[in-house]
């Protein structure tokens, strides 16, 4: 379950927000944390000096934020997710014109997945706003595509018993796990029905890169009240078609 806690600390929340922010997608002005956040430039001032103070975020010579010592990633790394974020946000909200529900781009972090990016739908009864949540890969659409096209020996180290030692409750079959990801590299799509979060069904498929291997997911999210196996085709060929223009908008800017 990632409900929201009952007695959520606005901006508490806000300040994850950045954090998260500043880790994936790398640098952030003021005005750009403020717009993200809807919150007015001085507040988005104040929660980025308490980040820079807490080393979260450092002030770069140009005043923009960046990640501070307790976030740090790689350079490359960032660069990367930065691009792919920029470049999907726009088909995402294509997408969820298309299929009127919300939409999500992930990464693979070890055995969870990152959303990195969240469009939500306008309908009144909708999948929130993930950006920024992790998720056991194993059991999300969009990390089950994405563990689907790891080499054997990777999956088999993601989920070792010596790597699961701490939680052996949570490790999954794994012998069942690499029979649902046959069924999702055959497809091209897996589905998450309630098991990341109770009363939510998600479909996710894999963007790949140049070299055809899966660099992300793009998935779709929805109450489980309005899912039926009668959409599937449909949200299927929305997400193949989104991927695609992913695809190829990011082989464009690498050029």
């Amino acid at each position: 379950m990632k409900n929201p806690p009952n007695y959520a600390i606005r901006s508490v929340d806000h300040a994850l927000q950045l954090a998260v922010m500043l880790q994936v997608e790398g640098p952030l002005g003021v005005g750009e944390a403020a717009e993200r956040l809807g919150v007015v430039p001085s507040t988005a001032h104040r929660l980025l000096a308490m980040l820079v103070y807490r080393d979260f975020a450092v002030q770069l010579e140009d005043r923009r934020y960046a990640a501070g010592p307790v976030l740090s990633l790689g350079a490359s790394s960032l660069s990367h997710t930065s691009r792919l974020r920029a470049v999907a946000m726009p088909h995402l909200a294509a997408l969820v014109e298309r299929v009127r529900e919300s939409a999500n781009l992930v990464i693979l972090a070890g055995d969870h997945v990152r959303f990195i990016g969240t469009v939500e739908c306008a309908q009144a009864l909708r999948v929130g706003n993930r950006e920024g949540m992790v998720f056991p890969a194993h059991l999300a659409s969009g990390g089950k595509v994405l563990l689907a096209d790891l080499p054997p020996e990777r999956l088999d180290l993601l989920y070792s018993a010596e790597k699961w030692a701490d939680r052996p409750e949570q490790r999954p079959n794994l012998a069942a796990l690499r029979r649902e990801l046959r069924t999702a590299r055959e497809r091209g799509f897996a589905i998450n029905a309630g098991r990341t979060e109770a009363g939510v069904t998600a479909v996710g498929r894999a963007v790949r890169g140049a070299d055809g291997t899966a660099q992300a997911a793009v998935s779709v999210s929805m109450p489980t009240t309005r899912f039926s196996r009668d959409l599937l085709p449909g949200l299927v060929g929305a997400l193949a078609a989104t991927a695609r223009d992913i695809e190829a908008e990011m082989r464009g800017a690498a050029m």
